[in-house]
């Protein structure tokens, strides 16, 4: 078969001498592949491309290593592009306990901020300083010279209009830095007064009408840099960057919008000519961005928190009265806020797929593979492992030894505990955590690797524990090495995990139990979740 360019394969070889298998980075420089490096002999099959170079080193691919990339999460390709009517049914939103408590709220919550541009977390005390503890619950909090936490509400001597009373047209916050803050988060402390509702517009959909409807008003601003800039007592800050930014491939990635700091007296540098056709497309962009139908309105209560993407959705307000009943002028409406980044909050959800994914796969294999006999004992091969989880939580074990409890014979799915009833040692001890490996730290997978190990040390080390043991633990026992010979024992003991492997296999030996009640896979769920890498 004809091998790629072999730089570029060779580059992405998965190996462990070239890869870190814990991080997946690199262990060498381009440059220490050897020059004239070619492919000497390539095999295909199902399981994936086999590789032998001409500087000896092989390599093997796995079936589907290649597949494309996925769009750029940031640009419009993998985003729903969205008006008002489309959230006539009710607006992305979840319950703040309910998304601390539950991993799939959390997700749900952080994919509806990626692909729809927001999302409301409602019940979050209406306390200050709670919305920081939003922004952590995904990633960290971005400082400005706004402080790490900020208040809109009226002051007396505003130095931005956020801190008036007054309408705020659909904008995005802090055009005039460079890199902008990428999420924002507005929680609501308080809200009694006449008017401040707040306001959405997807400015990725503007964007694309106006692609639509003028391609030339379109190109000129995705081209052009606008000066932005910000002034107090104690802040100079200016940014460079056009309306609407593109990616390399010329997709919509951001959206820069904000008549309050456009420096538009620095465009003087354009030709006439050049200055005219600015000003009709950038009217005609913030026309755009004003149409009813594109602006989404709801009002924010008592203990509402906003997540939304600040390069892509432009924010707005209606006006509000400033006065309260005491006449301290500071009104009814408080909000606090704090700034984010959408990259820890793409991490965040990401990690949290991953596990997911993992925890759906072991809850498939207890759902089916362990069903079945578990090898000749009067339980299933599930209800032993969630025996012994229960007997581990009962116990008042710490979540990851609970964990090695639950999962310690996962290295008997696909088939390989009909191999040790044969006569074969299959190290399912070391199998399960090899499989674990890539999703719990060794808190879990040491307990499990050498709870078998745990057996043949408690077999020669206490009286009697050998007499306790099952006809079908005797018969293992055998197979797989029988009690440890002293020095062994003396080893196994000094191991760092070799308490918490002994503790596994008690639970282990009295997890058999046709009778007791087993619980669910999904009643550890989210424990394993708190466990995991």
């Amino acid at each position: 078969m004809s091998v790629p360019n072999p730089y570029w394969l060779r580059d992405n070889c998965p190996c462990t001498e070239c890869r870190d298998p814990r991080g997946g980075q690199k262990r060498f420089q381009i440059g220490d592949l050897p020059d004239g490096l070619t492919a000497v002999g390539a095999v295909e099959d199902a399981a994936g491309l086999a590789v032998h170079w001409s500087d000896g080193h092989r390599s093997h691919y796995p079936a589907g290593w290649d597949a494309p990339a996925a769009p750029d999460e940031r640009t419009e390709h993998a985003k729903r592009l969205w008006r008002a009517a489309d959230f006539a049914r009710g607006l992305p939103e979840a319950d703040w306990a309910a998304y601390l408590a539950d991993p799939e709220e959390r997700i749900a919550v952080l994919a509806a901020v990626r692909r729809s541009g927001f999302a409301l977390l409602r019940g979050v005390p209406a306390e200050p300083g709670r919305v920081l503890e939003v922004a952590r619950s995904f990633g960290y909090v971005r400082e400005t010279n706004y402080g790490e936490l900020f208040d809109v509400r009226v002051e007396p001597d505003p130095a931005n209009l956020a801190f008036t009373g007054l309408a705020i047209a659909p904008h995005t916050d802090n055009p005039y830095r460079d890199p902008v803050p990428t999420l924002q988060l507005l929680h609501c402390l308080r809200n009694d007064c006449a008017g401040g509702d707040s306001g959405l517009v997807d400015g990725f959909r503007a964007a694309d009408l106006l692609r639509a409807e003028d391609p030339a008003a379109f190109a000129l601003l995705a081209r052009t840099p606008v000066p932005f800039r910000y002034r107090d007592r104690g802040t100079e800050l200016a940014a460079e960057k056009p309306l609407i930014g593109l990616d390399p491939r010329g997709a919509i990635r951001e959206v820069r919008f904000n008549n309050r700091s456009t420096d538009t007296a620095a465009l003087r540098a354009l030709s006439p000519a050049g200055l005219d056709a600015f000003y009709a497309a950038y009217r005609r962009f913030a026309a755009i961005t004003l149409r009813p139908e594109l602006r989404l309105d709801f009002r924010l209560a008592p203990g509402d928190c906003l997540l939304f993407d600040n390069t892509r959705l432009l924010h707005a307000r209606t006006a509000f009265e400033t006065g309260d009943d005491s006449g301290d002028g500071t009104g009814h409406r408080h909000l606090q806020g704090c700034y984010a980044d959408l990259d820890a909050l793409s991490s965040t959800l990401a990690v949290l797929r991953r596990r997911t994914a993992a925890l759906d796969e072991l809850e498939e294999l207890f759902e089916g593979e362990g069903a079945g006999e578990y090898l000749g004992e009067a339980v299933t091969l599930a209800a032993h492992m969630l025996q012994a989880a229960a007997l581990a939580r009962a116990a008042g074990a710490p979540p990851a030894l609970v964990a090695a409890a639950l999962l310690h014979d996962t290295g008997h799915f696909r088939g390989s505990g009909r191999e040790l009833m044969a006569g074969t040692d299959n190290r399912h001890g070391a199998t399960a955590a090899a499989r674990l490996a890539p999703h719990f730290p060794p808190a879990v997978t040491e307990p499990v690797r050498l709870h078998v190990d745990a057996k043949r040390y408690l077999c020669a080390t206490e009286p009697g524990y050998l007499d306790r043991l099952s006809p079908a633990s005797v018969h293992t026992l055998a197979l797989q090495g029988g009690p440890m010979p002293p020095a062994e024992a003396a080893a196994f003991a000094a191991h760092p995990f070799s308490a918490d492997a002994v503790a596994v296999r008690r639970w282990d030996e009295a997890a058999k139990d046709p009778a007791a009640a087993t619980p669910s896979f999904a009643e550890f769920r989210p424990l394993l979740m708190e466990s995991m890498r």
